[in-house]
């Protein structure tokens, strides 16, 4: 416990944005936030007091910061796994646990145990040499999904492979790249449902949203998924809840999913707060951010319920050119034109397609609501408006 204030330290491990908006949240919660940082110029570092500079893969670092925290989080996978399980067996506390988080570390274990569970899936198989590529897509059909089977994100470790890939396949296998090869999902659009869960078995669940992507980059969230069946977006919540039980996750858990023609089909697992939630900050309840925490202290979970017909969140990339207006600027001109839009920024130097921060907005009409949102996070990116808006004098 914290003497000064009373409650609990929860510890994160990662100095990123969702470090950095997990703060935002624990400061009105009266939470003692704790964040294990790489460089004190990491987004969570620069507006966290209490910052251990350490690396996520240094045991005696975790250890020393487990030992600092009545509760350990993360803000990201990347903790060595075999790390985290001699945290448990020396008695520190950890959400998700090593047995849960693995499923998000590994796919190749996450796509075992969800098949284990009569989970609906892309088919699959582990790949050791370039020929079970070339079997797998024989049998199933070309192009097939390779896979990195543990790290990747925002479409990195993803290959669409059109055929046998033999080059590609045995240029990763000679890299020790452990890999698995899926079947290409003829989707309609790809969904998430976010839910959180406590160790005392509480479930909550938002309602389903649309990710919409972009290069691997999911640049839209559209909340609640529009035109989505009442049927469908119960399902979905249903299976992310049902795959947090069974599982034991402690915290917050996004599915990623697939809509098809037949039904859903789950592609990934993140168990921690996760872009597909953002848009809960403003737009619902409780935010993942506030519930990862009630959730890693056991407390009663938050309710989710939407604040308005629709909420659309956008992801600001970073432009491929310098713009010529600096961020505050730009930010500047944004709120000049757009009262109404929630503006968080992460603290990153703007790099060509880096997610620097997001703009969410609320209303009724998805058509003008997304629009005003693409708009916005277009801006903050460039410095250009998509509709040739003057910023001096209007059109």
């Amino acid at each position: 416990m914290d003497p000064v204030t009373g409650f609990p330290v929860v510890g994160m491990v990662g100095g990123g944005q969702l470090s950095r908006m997990t703060q935002q949240a624990a400061i009105a919660l009266g939470q003692s936030l704790r964040v294990l940082a790489v460089s004190p110029s990491d987004p969570a570092a620069l507006v966290t007091p209490n910052v251990t500079i350490g690396h996520h893969t240094d045991l005696e670092a975790l250890r020393a910061f487990a030992s600092s925290c009545d509760v350990m989080t993360f803000d990201h996978e990347h903790v060595p796994n075999e790390h985290l399980r001699t945290l448990v067996a020396e008695g520190f506390a950890v959400h998700p646990g090593p047995d849960a988080l693995i499923h998000a570390q590994d796919k190749l274990v996450m796509r075992n145990r969800l098949a284990e569970m009569d989970v609906p899936i892309p088919a699959y198989a582990e790949v050791k040499t370039v020929s079970d590529v070339t079997q797998f897509g024989e049998k199933h059909g070309w192009p097939v999904v390779l896979k990195a089977a543990r790290g990747g994100y925002d479409g990195k470790g993803v290959w669409m492979v059109p055929s046998s890939g033999e080059s590609l396949v045995t240029e990763l296998l000679e890299a020790g790249t452990p890999l698995l090869v899926e079947e290409r999902v003829d989707m309609t659009r790809e969904l998430a449902a976010v839910v959180a869960r406590s160790p005392f078995g509480q479930g909550a669940a938002w309602p389903t949203v649309q990710t919409v992507q972009s290069n691997g980059i999911c640049v839209e969230v559209l909340a609640p998924a529009p035109s989505l069946s009442e049927d469908l977006a119960q399902e979905a919540q249903e299976l992310a809840l049902r795959i947090a039980s069974s599982l034991g996750v402690v915290g917050v858990l996004a599915v990623e999913l697939f809509e098809t023609s037949s039904g859903l089909v789950v592609n990934e697992l993140a168990m921690r707060p996760h872009n597909s939630g953002h848009w809960t900050i403003e737009g619902a309840g409780t935010s993942q951010f506030e519930q990862h925490l009630r959730a890693v202290l056991d407390y009663p979970l938050g309710s989710t319920d939407p604040v308005a017909p629709v909420v659309v969140m956008a992801n600001v990339l970073g432009a491929r050119s310098t713009p010529d207006m600096g961020p505050d600027e730009r930010v500047h001109h944004l709120f000049a034109r757009y009262r109404d839009v929630h503006v968080h920024y992460y603290g990153k130097a703007e790099r060509p397609g880096r997610k620097i921060g997001h703009v969410t907005v609320l209303g009724e009409d998805l058509t003008e609501v997304r629009r005003r949102a693409r708009f916005a996070a277009d801006w903050l990116a460039t410095g250009a408006w998509p509709d040739g808006y003057d910023v001096h004098g209007g059109k």
